[in-house]
């Protein structure tokens, strides 16, 4: 498996932002029609998209269907979607596979019901994947609202065998900062498991990706981006041909 440049679209309201360290109340507006911004990632060659419902995250079930059924419609099969955010019991996961999406993340879950992370990974093999959303190394959960005593690797662990297709894992801290990403860290869960692990959170440059990528080999199996790409610090058709991927 290669590496992965994974865009993100983040969605508050319908429409597309970015957050800093997961603060509802710092999120930037970058486009207000988010299959419009599917479509011009999509014309990259991406080879996955990344969408987070942020109020599903932090209501507790899907909330912006809507938008995410515009960006399946806009992506017309060509890019799989991966979709995390509100997603909390098996009707949900059936619901939004039904709908077009290819993957989907669970997080919250996963820490409060990993049985029931488990029986979807049973029913959808490679379908569904284990989002690990961390702070100092501590599982936060509801929308990063809520800290808890639980640890990423501790959490990983408890799907080894559970046939989940990945985890993404982020360093909330460093998430919309553009200040680099927590390669130790992610790297350091990634060699703990044998799931493949995609890093989420802080990538601001091109360097920052090369470097990523340069850990595939240590369990990186790629990299979400998304402030940088919506704020011009990095080139998305730059980066894809940098890496070898376009």
């Amino acid at each position: 498996m290669s590496f992965e440049l994974i865009p993100a679209i983040d969605l508050l309201g319908g429409v597309c932002v970015r957050l800093r360290q997961g603060r509802y109340d710092d999120a930037t507006v970058y486009e207000s029609d988010p299959a419009a911004q599917a479509r011009r990632f999509a014309a990259h060659g991406i080879r996955r998209l990344h969408v987070v419902d942020l109020d599903g995250a932090r209501a507790g079930r899907p909330v912006n269907a809507a938008a995410v059924d515009a960006i399946v419609e806009a992506l017309e099969d060509r890019v799989p979607l991966q979709l995390g955010g509100g997603i909390r019991d098996e009707l949900q996961v059936e619901l939004a596979l039904a709908s077009g999406v290819d993957r989907v993340v669970l997080g919250t879950v996963a820490l409060r019901e990993p049985a029931l992370v488990r029986e979807v990974a049973r029913r959808f093999p490679g379908r569904i994947v284990v989002g690990i959303d961390a702070r100092d190394g501590r599982v936060a959960v509801e929308g990063w609202a809520e800290a808890s005593d639980c640890g990423a690797i501790d959490l990983a662990r408890r799907f080894e065998d559970a046939g989940v297709a990945a985890i993404v894992h982020t360093d909330i801290t460093r998430d919309g900062m553009l200040e680099g990403p927590n390669l130790d860290a992610t790297a350091e869960l990634a060699e703990a498991v044998g799931i493949p692990v995609i890093l989420s959170g802080g990538v601001g440059t091109l360097e920052d990706l090369v470097r990523a990528a340069a850990w595939h080999d240590r369990g990186i199996a790629g990299a979400i981006v998304g402030r940088a790409l919506y704020s011009g610090a990095l080139d998305l058709g730059a980066a894809l041909a940098r890496i070898g991927v376009a």
